[in-house]
């Protein structure tokens, strides 16, 4: 799956409410998944964000939440989720966790579209934003992005 952005998060765990640090990445599906480091072999946990996330609040927004020790509640990220929980990050700096917001929304309503391949499926002709084939171990996905500039 193509990687729109990743880096370390400090995320507050939610039973003992504890800071961890782990390895984020946001994937094109919407899909945002924290690892134990950046080898990506160890998944801690995963949010889909395309279909659970409901807000990203930064900053002082995020009420009730104290940062991990020497962080300012600047850095700090907090994902709300459609079920009424919510997960708590923290950034290594301001501008860290506002491009982090940003990406996450942008991941939230950017509409991706999965289609199977199709036998001889070929490109068409002058089309602005062709399709890609992503490929895993038994499965491959087409995915279609809509054109933002195309009027309905």
């Amino acid at each position: 799956m193509a990687l729109v952005k990743s880096g370390w998060l400090w995320r507050q765990s939610s039973i003992l409410r504890r800071w961890k640090r782990n390895w984020f990445v946001l994937y094109l599906d919407g899909s945002l998944v924290y690892y134990h480091d950046e080898t990506q072999r160890d998944m801690d946990g995963r949010i889909h964000v395309k279909y659970s996330c409901r807000d990203v609040r930064t900053g002082h927004e995020c009420r009730d939440v104290q940062p991990p020790e020497g962080k300012s509640r600047d850095c700090l990220l907090t994902v709300v989720l459609r079920d009424g929980s919510k997960t708590t990050l923290c950034a290594e700096s301001k501008d860290d966790a506002i491009a982090w917001k940003m990406a996450v929304l942008e991941a939230k309503s950017t509409p991706v579209r999965l289609h199977p391949p199709k036998e001889g499926h070929g490109l068409q002709a002058g089309v602005a934003h062709p399709p890609f084939c992503l490929a895993a171990p038994g499965v491959t996905h087409v995915i279609m992005r809509e054109d933002p500039y195309r009027v309905s």
